[in-house]
């Protein structure tokens, strides 16, 4: 029988988030103590971090919109060239078959491409 109880995953993970979060805690009374040392009013100190938080989740997120956007464009980008029809342009469309020149690489319209001699054919 084990005498020690098992930490799981989402109780370790909280335990990490916890920690993060005073020390997020933490660091906004320095700098609001700091703000104060320096004789600014506690209201002002207060707004002034609270306008540094907003201004930083404000990048935060505009930056997460444009990752999100190249995200989806690459994602739409992907989904057309997996579904794209690569060989529907009948123009440049040949095919290997006996034509008026013999057997060789023939265009839809029945011109031979292929290097060939008339000379060479054996019958």
């Amino acid at each position: 029988m084990k005498t020690a109880a098992q930490i799981t995953f989402a109780e370790r993970l909280g335990r990490m988030l916890g920690r993060a979060w005073r020390g997020c805690a933490h660091l906004d009374r320095r700098a609001q103590g700091w703000l104060l040392v320096r004789r600014w009013a506690p209201g002002a100190a207060k707004a002034t971090l609270l306008a540094a938080k907003l201004v930083a989740f404000g990048l935060l997120l505009y930056s997460t919109f444009w990752l999100a956007l190249l995200l989806a464009f690459a994602v739409a980008a992907a989904w057309v060239a997996r579904n794209a029809d690569w060989d529907s342009d009948e123009a440049t469309r040949t095919e290997w078959r006996y034509g008026p020149a013999g057997y060789g690489l023939y265009t839809l319209d029945g011109h031979r491409i292929d290097p060939h001699d008339p000379e060479d054919e054996q019958d």
